[in-house]
């Protein structure tokens, strides 16, 4: 997974679709995960509907977490990214509910085939600012190893700052002015 200095903002999210069946990006669609879904991911099946190295580890962790925590499915919970083209799943993002005073953490993974495509800086602004519409939600965080220096570049273009790092790992953070527009 997962500082800028005046990152310029993507287009924001399609709020006018309903939040519980997906948010619809310029080219992602970020919608829950469906029962059938979460069972091919952990009965290591495959989808026609999936690009072809998905699932990723990630994606794997997640849906077991969600078979066994399924109130993980809400609408503030995780969600696929899906191509709008293609309509390909392509990756995972989650936040991880409920909030701890007043900040939630928020998790995404894109697979490789996809990868440079700012995908995941795409689907991680558009879900963090669906987050801080959330009751009791004031900001958004995510921690990064320093190692993964995409992963880094990923918050820093989906508008998130950063707040602290030591030698090893950053946090990063994100309010509703962040994604106020100029």
């Amino acid at each position: 997974m997962s500082s800028p200095t005046s990152p310029t903002p993507p287009s924001s999210p399609d709020h006018s679709s309903d939040p519980a069946t997906g948010l619809t990006t310029d080219r992602l669609v970020l919608r829950p995960w469906t029962p059938d879904e979460l069972a091919a991911v952990v009965g290591d099946s495959r989808r026609a509907d999936w690009a072809p190295d998905f699932p990723a580890e990630g994606d794997r962790v997640i849906a077991g977490f969600l078979t066994e925590h399924p109130e993980g499915l809400s609408p503030y919970g995780h969600r696929l990214v899906a191509e709008r083209d293609s309509g390909l799943v392509v990756g995972s993002i989650g936040l991880f509910w409920p909030p701890s005073d007043g900040a939630i953490e928020i998790g995404y993974g894109i697979v490789g085939s996809r990868r440079g495509r700012g995908y995941a800086s795409e689907a991680t602004r558009a879900l963090a600012g669906f987050a801080l519409t959330a009751p009791g939600v004031d900001a958004v965080y995510a921690n990064v190893e320093l190692s993964n220096p995409a992963s880094v570049r990923v918050l820093e273009k989906a508008g998130l700052r950063r707040l602290s790092s030591d030698a090893t790992t950053a946090r990063f953070r994100a309010v509703a002015e962040d994604f106020a527009r100029p």
